[in-house]
């Protein structure tokens, strides 16, 4: 399962529901403002570094561009441009989005 996390981790708990429940083998596409969750330096980075054990993540690269954080990405965390994330979704038997 592609599961997609588009709110700042500082704002909801999106992420860390997505985390709880996602299953091995699954990714979690990180989207809009859910994309400061990939960055180093963060009160999160120990929770996706975790996770990057079981889950595969990956970061909307023209998001973080949007936010000046694209130097800041989380070693192993995936980037995809948007064509990476139709293929994300394309791959996927199903999709959840964590609001």
């Amino acid at each position: 399962m592609l599961h997609i996390v588009n709110k700042s981790p500082f704002e909801r708990n999106a992420l860390e529901s997505c985390l709880r429940f996602g299953r091995d083998g699954s990714a979690v596409l990180l989207i809009e403002d859910g994309v400061y969750a990939a960055t180093r330096g963060n009160a999160v980075e120990l929770k996706i570094r975790e996770a990057m054990g079981r889950l595969k993540v990956y970061a909307l690269q023209p998001d973080l561009e949007a936010r000046g954080m694209q130097d800041a990405v989380i070693d192993g965390v995936n980037l995809v441009d948007y064509g990476g994330f139709v293929d994300l979704v394309a791959e996927h038997k199903a999709a959840q989005s964590w609001l």
